[in-house]
């Protein structure tokens, strides 16, 4: 159930999603989110965890260390993105991997796409991608056809084919996969902390501009329109789509705020930000956007 609303916003919201309310989560349930058709919800943590809740926020298994050992040794990763769920292999969950650092980014130079069993959030494989493409793995999503899985790298947008990440193609001894599509300059100037698909578009949420927006890509084009746009403190994460705690649109906000801000939210866990379609009028500009180097 949607708890009480945050303060009023003050951006330039173009009023095409209004806010219901949040869903306090805990701050255990930090970098992302997805879910399944059997209504169970899937977060990561800051770093390696995995955990899965069902609908009401009720959590019904987790894994505190999804990254094995010697994966961890053997590439250095140490941070898992904004996850999503794949019918293949019975029900897996795709982890983004990279090595991140705070105060030093990315350590290793490469990312890799995770394969974890949805059921009892095991680890299963990883496959390796091509750094020569993308140096890191931030965040990813299935297309709805699931035939695709988009990420991005700078300023550009990428999929790789499904077929791919699979058993065969396992690392360490398996091929460093190749996108076989790239959108240059696709991603908007928030940058991205997470995304999913809805009507056929990419939304993906992120900060780097200043405010915290919500942009909706056309894959086909590469053309991104402003849905959302808010002037809260902390920070940016996982966005998902399913009918839950009176909204549709589920945006994950944390409470570590760049500038050290009061968080909007409290700082008594996490956010999960209900939105349903529709929403008021625009209102005036007060926040300023100043791109901030991406991590």
């Amino acid at each position: 159930m949607a708890l009480a609303t945050a303060p009023s916003a003050l951006a330039v919201d173009p009023g095409r999603w209004r806010f219901i309310g949040f869903s306090r989560i805990p701050i255990e349930y930090f970098q992302g989110i997805t879910h399944d058709p059997q209504r169970n919800i899937y977060f990561d943590d800051f770093y390696r965890g995995l955990y899965r809740t069902d609908f009401d926020l009720k959590e019904e298994a987790r894994n505190p260390d999804a990254i094995p050992p010697d994966v961890s040794a053997r590439e250095g990763y140490n941070h898992i993105g904004d996850i999503s769920w794949d019918r293949r292999e019975g029900g897996r969950v795709l982890l983004p991997l990279e090595c991140y650092v705070p105060g030093q980014g990315n350590t290793c130079g490469t990312g890799s796409i995770g394969v974890a069993d949805a059921r009892t959030l095991g680890w299963r494989y990883y496959v390796k991608l091509d750094p020569a493409s993308i140096p890191k793995a931030m965040w990813n999503e299935v297309s709805p056809n699931g035939r695709l899985l988009w990420t991005s790298a700078g300023d550009d947008l990428l999929a790789y084919r499904m077929s791919q990440i699979r058993p065969q193609n396992a690392a360490p001894a398996g091929p460093q996969l190749r996108p076989v599509r790239r959108l240059p300059g696709a991603v908007p100037p928030s940058g991205i902390t997470g995304g999913v698909f809805h009507r056929g578009r990419l939304f993906v949420a992120g900060q780097d501009a200043g405010p915290f927006q919500v942009w909706s890509i056309n894959l086909r084009t590469g053309g991104s329109r402003l849905e959302i746009e808010r002037p809260w403190f902390g920070e940016s994460e996982g966005l998902d789509v399913f009918r839950a705690h009176d909204g549709l649109l589920h945006w994950m906000v944390q409470p570590l705020d760049p500038a050290g801000r009061p968080p909007t939210f409290g700082a008594e866990g996490g956010a999960l930000t209900n939105w349903m379609p529709g929403g008021g009028k625009p209102i005036r500009p007060s926040v300023s956007p100043q791109r901030r180097k991406r991590r």
